[in-house]
């Protein structure tokens, strides 16, 4: 019988923005406060939507389907690299980093069809205002550090932002989160 190789490698090792110590209690606090921003808002929002009636159109239900979807988009990374900065730790196993993947690839091809179908929901809205209804119902870089950079930038800034930039200008959303607050405060 020919000997042959048996290794095994059940983890892998994470590239981290920085090995300066300084900067990781930092970069751990940034982030921390991100997520935490992020998950509230569209906590606030998936309740706002579901709590007012008049907010129970078909806009709104893609707002509250994005505003889920980056929850869960966030919390599939950030809490990882959370333990992974705190503990200087910076190993996964395999089988983790693999679901990792492709719970982030999930998640991001469900964010950008959710994002073709409000940009196609706002087009129908404003050139074919009538028929509404009817339609309703028929960058490379120079370096990995830059690419670790930009890829947990990819990962955190949209969900941080799709809150305020899709529903914190809207009247409607801020009458029903007023609404909500009111309800809150009066139950308390």
């Amino acid at each position: 019988m020919k000997p042959r190789n048996e290794t095994a490698v059940s983890e892998c090792l994470l590239l981290g923005l920085t090995d300066d110590p300084a900067l990781q209690s930092l970069i751990f606090s940034l982030f921390l406060s991100m997520y935490l921003v992020t998950i509230l808002s569209n906590l606030l929002i998936t309740l706002a939507v579901s709590s007012d009636t008049y907010l129970h159109t078909p806009m709104y239900f893609f707002l509250f389907s994005l505003s889920f979807n980056d929850i869960f988009l966030s919390t599939c990374i950030i809490p990882k690299m959370l333990v992974n900065i705190q503990t200087q730790d910076q190993s996964i196993t395999y089988t983790g980093c693999l679901s990792q993947v492709c719970f982030v690839i999930l998640f991001t091809v469900l964010e950008n069809s959710l994002l073709a179908v409000m940009s196609y929901d706002h087009y129908v809205a404003i050139c074919h205002p009538r028929g509404l209804g009817v339609y309703m119902s028929s960058a490379v870089t120079d370096s990995p550090r830059k690419t670790a950079v930009a890829s947990v930038m990819y990962t955190m800034v949209p969900q941080n932002l799709n809150p305020f930039i899709y529903s914190l200008k809207n009247k409607a959303m801020k009458e029903a989160l007023r609404k909500l607050i009111v309800r809150t405060a009066s139950q308390l």
